[in-house]
């Protein structure tokens, strides 16, 4: 595992992309945003628990949405 060199941006991330940076950039939600964030670390963190951190944020989007239809 990757050592955390800086709190705001860790190395999990590994992409050379700051994660709020694009989701401020694209006008993310909150849900949308710890979408990208737990896809995104998946591997170099916390594995499945992330996938499943990330599945739990698209129901509660889904649900959301359609409650707003």
């Amino acid at each position: 595992m990757s050592m955390v060199v800086n709190k705001i941006k860790p190395t999990y991330y590994g992409t050379g992309i700051d994660v709020i940076e694009f989701c401020l950039r694209n006008n993310l939600t909150f849900m949308q945003g710890n979408i990208i964030k737990y896809v995104t670390r998946y591997k170099d963190k916390n594995g499945i628990e992330d996938l499943e951190k990330a599945k739990e944020y698209i129901d509660r989007l889904i649900e959301f949405e359609r409650r707003e239809k």
